[in-house]
């Protein structure tokens, strides 16, 4: 699903779903009174968010893994594996397993290092130690409470801040921003910060954009027809025109979205017809029929740090957590 456009602002629909999300809030809180976190035998690294869906996790997880395996760390991802049939615990094998197994975002951290598929994290983190892992980075989970962690960081996307700031489902508020900043270790603000939520964080603040990787940057200057099945799909076509690419077309589909052959095809065939290029992201790649894949471009990006020793030095933290 993407997000309901009631979630930006307030107003009558809000206003009306508030006692849910004051029900939904309760559950979470008796869930985690009930709930006590367990060792994994590693150090456990959480990045998770506030609001559901579309903050930048996956690329952050991303970025933390790769400077961890630079340091020697041995990192392995752990995963809920969401939109997958799998429920693991089971190692991530792309030889083996598809999207409609693992989720797509697994298929994405498995060029980076180890990742495992677990709906009962404990039991994943621990399949992952016993595997050899000596550090864990767990993707999404910052609302899990089963697992003990070592170093969390908080991922929050600048232009969309906290919505209108109500709970799910009156808002997309996962839980209250007070008792989620209470358990941070660091906030990832990602983006034009719109809402100048930095100055209100007594947390360090690592902030970073997204820019194209090497050879994604040869799409500058190109009409697209950008497609995209994200939670807010607007990130990636802003990123395109900050590229200066001509959006002849922008079509959103829903989070996680699983494309079919004639889906692209069509998109293709109106990219055709306008004279640009079909074009959509890494995550939204690995959801395209195989047949249809050397059809569309795919922009890859990567997280800019605006300080990266800031960044250096919360991976060094990283590395100590635990001992």
């Amino acid at each position: 699903m993407q997000a309901p456009e009631f979630w930006q602002r307030d107003g009558y629909v809000p206003r009306l779903l508030s006692p849910a999300g004051a029900l939904w809030h309760a559950g979470a809180v008796t869930r985690r009174a009930w709930t006590t976190p367990q060792g994994a035998g590693a150090p456990v690294v959480c990045v998770g968010n506030i609001v559901a869906g579309g903050a930048g996790k996956t690329p952050v997880a991303s970025a933390v893994g790769a400077a961890l395996a630079r340091r020697g760390a041995a990192p392995h991802f752990l995963s809920r594996g969401y939109g997958g049939s799998v429920r693991g615990p089971i190692r991530v094998d792309r030889s083996r397993h598809g999207f409609r197994d693992v989720g797509d975002e697994p298929l994405l951290l498995d060029g980076i290092a180890p990742v495992w598929i677990a709906r009962d994290r404990l039991a994943g983190a621990r399949a992952a130690v016993a595997a050899g892992a000596g550090i864990l980075v767990m993707d999404d989970g910052f609302q899990n409470f089963s697992l003990q962690k070592d170093f969390s960081l908080l991922v929050v996307d600048g232009p969309y801040g906290m919505g209108n700031g109500r709970l799910i489902p009156a808002g997309p508020l996962r839980e209250p921003p007070r008792a989620a900043l209470a358990r941070a270790d660091a906030v990832v603000l990602v983006g034009e910060d719109r809402f100048g939520i930095e100055r209100n964080l007594d947390v360090p603040v690592l902030a970073a954009r997204f820019r194209p990787t090497v050879g994604s940057d040869r799409l500058a200057g190109m009409p697209v027809v950008a497609f995209a099945g994200l939670g807010r799909p607007e990130k990636f076509f802003e990123t395109l025109s900050g590229m200066g690419c001509k959006l002849v077309a922008t079509h959103r589909f829903p989070d996680h979205h699983p494309y079919a052959a004639d889906e692209v095809m069509r998109l293709v065939e109106s990219a055709a017809a306008a004279e640009a290029t079909a074009v959509t992201t890494e995550k939204d790649l690995v959801r395209l029929p195989p047949e249809a894949q050397p059809m569309v471009e795919c922009l890859r990006v990567e997280l800019e740090w605006r300080d990266p020793d800031i960044f250096d030095h919360a991976v060094a933290t990283m590395l100590g957590a635990g001992t």
